[in-house]
């Protein structure tokens, strides 16, 4: 007995699997990609559609003209009844209806009033801009005149500053006047009083966002000699009024062309040689346009 062998035993473990997990999970699954798709359609539908258009679908499904018609269904494919009107009426079926709505023509009538009406309503934005604008620069020219007459030492320089509208903007024009010079002789150094009167125009202009252009003028007269011309001498008075207004706190990017004109543009056309000729042209830019008269 000793001899003999065990017998050997082999035991085969079958691992569990996973188990199935079901598909419930996929047709929750389809119902959002179906919604998101329903989504994004409607979106796209209230992209492409017009006002009229978005009208049509809210009837189409919410109608309000009900069929006067009682023979037969009423419906698309209820064909018609061989009984007489109003024969085998249910009075437990739901109502049927029709649709009266006509879809719009692309592309013509409405389109072109859309247009039109686009048109006149940013003719009609340009023009109150403008209106303000023109506003403000009626308050900026009574500001420096107020402040011309306040400021005892300004007395005397009313005459020599005129204040008008152009196309450009408001100009203001500080003038020479036979007794009143805004430089010396051939100078380009201003005098303390108009430096003075720069200040008051700086002053009430400062809070505008217009930009300025500023020109230097000159008589007839000329120089003995021919290296320094009219020319010269307008373009540095010029830039010397614009030194002077940045001194008075005036923000350098508001300064958008300084130019000199030497006599080619005088005030007085029929004495070029007046003092009046004379003169440092501010202009505040208008940033919105001169509208036509039919526009306005």
């Amino acid at each position: 007995m000793a001899d003999e062998v065990a017998p050997i035993i082999v035991k085969k473990i079958k691992k569990a699997g996973h188990g199935h997990h079901g598909g419930a999970w996929k047709v929750a699954y389809a119902d959002f990609v179906t919604a998101m798709m329903a989504f994004f359609l409607l979106l796209w539908l209230l992209n492409v559609t017009d006002s009229v258009q978005k009208q049509g679908i809210s009837d189409y499904f919410a109608p309000t003209v009900a069929s006067s018609s009682e023979s037969g269904s009423g419906g698309v494919l209820g064909g018609t009844s061989m009984q007489t009107e109003g024969a085998m009426v249910s009075n437990t079926g739901v109502p049927s209806v029709i649709s009266s709505i006509s879809p719009p023509e692309q592309g013509k009538k409405d389109d072109a009033d859309g247009d039109g009406q686009s048109e006149i309503d940013e003719a009609e934005f340009l023009a109150r801009l403008a209106a303000l604008e023109e506003q403000s620069f009626e308050d900026a020219r009574d500001q420096i005149k107020q402040a011309i007459a306040d400021d005892p030492n300004l007395a005397g320089l009313a005459d020599n500053i005129v204040i008008d509208m152009t196309p450009e903007g408001l100009r203001i024009q500080i003038v020479d006047q036979f007794d009143e010079s805004m430089f010396p002789a051939g100078g380009t150094t201003i005098v303390p009083r108009v430096k003075r009167l720069l200040g008051k125009i700086s002053k009430a202009i400062e809070n505008l966002p217009n930009g300025l252009s500023i020109s230097g003028h000159t008589d007839s007269s000329g120089f003995a000699g021919n290296d320094y011309t009219n020319w010269e001498l307008s373009s540095d008075r010029a830039n010397s009024s614009r030194r002077a207004l940045l001194e008075t706190g005036l923000d350098p990017e508001r300064i958008k062309r300084v130019s000199g004109k030497a006599d080619t543009e005088p005030m007085i056309e029929d004495d070029p040689s007046n003092p009046t000729n004379r003169r440092i042209s501010i202009i505040l830019l208008r940033e919105t346009p001169v509208l036509p008269p039919n526009l306005k």
